[in-house]
């Protein structure tokens, strides 16, 4: 994530100018950071023994006043919540052609919606597959579950995995309550998941594999039923087979969709359950005065859609856009090629008309990405499309048909906020500090030195819990494990070209404007940028209230 990049880059700039500072020795500043070899011999006294724990604790004040020194200065270069980040270099010029998803990308839900889906759920489950009434004691937790989990579904297990398809210990939960690290080390005989166990392309569990990951934001409720059902099999000591429990979960959240139990709840009331937004059509509005075509590509229905656009946009919504596509079946929708087009008629009725072309004003359903290029002839990089599902909204269209893609993370404003607080920078600074001090003190292998160091690594290991806490008690950010981006990030950097926090984002920018993404230093790129803060911090908050 270029925020978080830029707020650890930072940090690790008081890491780097502080151990150099403690790497001088007697009296004379050390230049770069790191340097190879010891560091230099302690000064002492002819035929005594250095004080190494003293020497040692003086090096840990020098590096806390260093931190102190820089954290002002990273107050004063605030990311902004409303940028716009990006993974890939591109031009809003070249495009000429902005598709959309509709849920969570051109309308937000209230956060009654989750609470509705994980009810209707928990009632399925009772009403049609006949499990415990008790388990309707269980209310939905919105401050449980992340996206981007993974689910062990033979072990019943939900836990956060980096990009190396390593666990991040301290996040892997049975039921609600957390699974101690040695228990989860012996389950997977360390932390590493193997390739063979993870989920295939579309976050799925198939084909003999173990894992399932939660990308949808509509399955915030589903990890959340998943796990309090299965706290109450382990409170009641019911034995019960895990693989059952997770298709019957599935299964109940999927019937909350195709039995319209949502939609119908949705259209009853609302005002309740859609975030009202005058941006969305300042977005759109914006996009047709320069010229643009829209499009619009959803699973949803066609009189759900109707009503959401009309509620958000206004009764014109379909002026807008050029070509409009509901009940689309993504990512199907991508890679079948024989689904053809059915227009739907203002009642809503399926027509058998056979569709030689798409027309402005109408409504289609099903169809594939094939049929939809042959008849618009929209190609490639002119177009850009948007959606909240990595996987099915954008993953194809990179990957095999050259669409630019921008993904809409809502939880991204609320991270970065949290991010440009004085305590969360005073934390991931000195946390930052403490492991470059670490690093480099390690070389003093003797007795006293090594009882320094393990308690440096006892304050280190707090804070990193601390970090976590910032974001999410059980699992933290998104975007981050402990040092590591999660694989919900290495994903997002792969398909995404750009990525914000909504389609608002996009008032800030010209649609002539081009996106760079920002040059962090490799790894092995380190010691060159090591004596100075980073100097490309943009898009900063700061920038953005001048404007």
């Amino acid at each position: 994530m270029a925020a978080a990049a830029a707020a650890a880059a930072a940090a690790r700039g008081a890491g780097t100018r502080a151990a150099a500072a403690l790497l001088g020795g007697c009296g004379s500043a050390a230049r770069g950071w790191p340097r190879p070899g010891p560091a230099r011999p302690l000064c002492a006294a002819p035929g005594t023994a250095p004080d190494m724990k003293g020497y040692l604790w003086e090096r840990y004040r020098e590096a806390k006043r260093s931190k102190d020194d820089l954290v002002p200065s990273i107050m004063n270069n605030l990311l902004n919540p409303d940028a716009i980040f990006s993974n890939n270099e591109m031009s809003l010029s070249d495009i000429e052609i902005y598709g959309f998803d509709y849920d969570y990308t051109l309308v937000f839900y209230s956060k009654h919606l989750h609470t509705l889906i994980f009810n209707a759920a928990r009632d399925l489950l009772i009403n049609e597959h006949r499990y415990p009434v008790e388990i309707r004691k269980y209310e939905y937790d919105p401050n449980f579950a992340i996206r981007g989990l993974h689910y062990d579904v033979q072990r019943a297990v939900l836990m956060k995995i980096d990009a190396f398809h390593y666990i991040q210990l301290g996040t892997v939960y049975r039921g609600l309550s957390v699974v101690p690290d040695e228990e989860v080390i012996e389950m997977y005989e360390g932390s590493h998941v193997p390739l063979e166990q993870m989920s295939d392309f579309y976050g799925k569990s198939s084909h003999g594999n173990t894992m399932k990951q939660f990308m949808d934001i509509f399955s915030l409720p589903e990890m959340s039923l998943l796990s309090c059902v299965n706290e109450y099999f382990l409170k009641n000591n019911i034995d019960y087979e895990p693989v059952h429990l997770y298709k019957d979960v599935k299964d109940s959240i999927r019937d909350v969709h195709i039995k319209g139990i949502m939609y119908s709840a949705i259209e009853a009331d609302i005002e309740k359950y859609i975030c009202y937004a005058e941006q969305t059509r300042a977005v759109l509005a914006k996009l047709a005065d320069h010229g643009k075509k829209m499009f619009l590509i959803t699973n949803s229905p066609s009189s759900f859609v109707d009503k959401g656009m009309k509620y958000i946009v206004g009764k014109d919504w379909r002026d807008l856009f050029d070509v409009v596509i509901v009940q689309a079946e993504k990512p199907n929708f991508f890679n079948d090629k024989r689904r053809p087009f059915r227009k739907v008629n203002e009642k809503g009725v399926l027509l058998w008309d056979k569709i030689h072309k798409l027309q402005k004003g109408q409504i289609y359903k099903q169809g594939n990405l094939y049929e939809f290029l042959k008849l618009t002839g929209w190609r490639g990089s002119k177009v850009l499309y948007f959606g909240d599902h990595i996987y099915s909204d954008l993953a194809d269209l990179t990957l095999k048909h050259g669409w630019r893609t921008g993904a809409i993370i809502p939880e991204l404003r609320s991270e970065l906020r949290i991010m440009n607080t004085e305590r969360y920078i005073q934390t991931m600074t000195w946390l930052q500090t403490l492991t470059g001090l670490l690093e480099q003190m390690q070389v003093h292998r003797d007795a006293e030195s090594q009882l320094v160091l393990q308690e440096w690594k006892k304050e280190r290991k707090e804070m990193r819990e601390m970090t976590k806490n910032f974001f999410n008690t059980q699992f933290g950010s998104l975007f981050r494990t402990d040092q590591n981006p999660t694989y919900f990030l290495r994903r997002l950097s792969r398909f995404a070209d750009i990525y914000m926090a909504s389609l608002s984002c996009l008032l800030n920018y010209d649609v002539s404007h081009t996106f760079y993404p920002r040059r962090t230093p490799l790894q092995h790129e380190l010691p060159a940028w090591s004596d100075r803060a980073p100097t490309f911090r943009l898009p900063l908050l700061q920038e953005a209230h001048a404007k």
